[in-house]
């Protein structure tokens, strides 16, 4: 059974920067790629960005291109998310998943997610 565990939200004011951590398990994690999702307050969940099985190829939403940065330790089955240039509108919960190579389908249940809240 896959799991993950988001941690390293917090408060912060826009323009600055924190940096998330989910730690994966379950399955083999270098062979899956990872992605991150965020939830704002009364709207749906939404795609953030996504990270290859190498880490070599990553994706991202439009609206955190140039400001966030995904990255993995394989290693240490740990899948990060560095934001930067921190705006309101990034407030939300943030959740990591597996998901299936080459396609947007995630793979087990969602974790708790970790809070992210931007001041302005």
């Amino acid at each position: 059974q896959v799991q993950v565990i988001e941690s390293g939200g917090g408060l912060v004011q826009a323009g600055g920067s924190l940096r998330l951590s989910c730690a994966a398990s379950g399955r083999t994690f270098s062979t899956y790629d990872m992605g991150w999702f965020r939830r704002a307050p009364g709207k749906e969940r939404k795609f953030v960005g996504k990270i290859s099985w190498s880490g070599g190829s990553t994706v991202y939403a439009d609206s955190v291109k140039g400001r966030f940065t995904i990255s993995r330790d394989n290693a240490k089955s740990t899948v990060y998310l560095q934001m930067n240039s921190l705006k309101p509108e990034d407030t939300g919960v943030y959740y990591c998943s597996w998901m299936i190579g080459g396609t947007g389908v995630t793979i087990g249940s969602w974790g708790q997610g970790t809070q992210v809240t931007v001041s302005s």
